[in-house]
């Protein structure tokens, strides 16, 4: 699904605001162990972003990187943009950034992907962070997960994912180790239990 298809979307899908959880024999290493949040589901694919992907980069870096600051400024951040995390969102235009963020900041960009968390990819956001005008809580993504028309419920019927309700206080938490395994236990699963050949809930 391209952003294109999610801006104009009127519906929202069946598999909108649910994770996807990666079982282990999934075949693409990209997905490994991944936790997704899908922001859009329709006949004509879907796309969300992974939740528990570090990237090495800093908001800083990022700033840098888009000019927003220069490298002889003295830089200082209000405490929730020093905080902010980036992530890897998924292998789709990885160089590409999106801030998924609570509904308390919108501009002509967002997009409302659930009923309390939206969406916005564009440098407004990104200053209003900096300078702390932004929205409570965010993270940001380069890049996105994508699947095309009926993808998604095929990889489903064959064992690649697990779905189930998303936790907002799973998607901005910054704690990204166990990530994994917190979204398995909130299904009253661990990731002991799971195997290659294992059904979906």
């Amino acid at each position: 699904m391209s952003l294109s298809t999610l801006k104009n979307r009127r519906e929202r899908g069946f598999f909108d605001g649910q994770f996807l959880i990666a079982m282990p024999g999934i075949a693409d290493s990209n997905f490994s162990r991944s936790v997704i949040y899908i922001c859009a589901h329709s006949d004509a694919g879907a796309m969300g972003f992974i939740i528990n992907r570090p990237q090495e980069l800093t908001f800083t870096d990022v700033l840098l990187h888009l000019d927003i600051i220069k490298d002889d400024d003295a830089i200082v951040l209000p405490p929730n943009a020093r905080d902010l995390q980036i992530q890897t969102g998924g292998p789709v235009e990885s160089g590409r950034g999106f801030v998924l963020h609570s509904d308390d900041y919108l501009c002509d960009s967002s997009i409302p992907v659930s009923d309390d968390i939206c969406m916005t990819a564009t440098l407004d956001i990104i200053r209003a962070i900096s300078n702390g005008s932004g929205p409570k809580r965010a993270t940001m993504m380069l890049g996105y997960a994508g699947w095309g028309a009926g993808q998604l419920e095929a990889e489903i019927g064959n064992n690649g994912w697990l779905n189930c309700a998303a936790n907002e206080e799973l998607i901005f938490d910054a704690s990204l180790d166990d990530k994994y395994e917190r979204a398995l236990a909130g299904m009253g699963i661990s990731a002991a239990m799971l195997s290659a050949e294992a059904g979906h809930a």
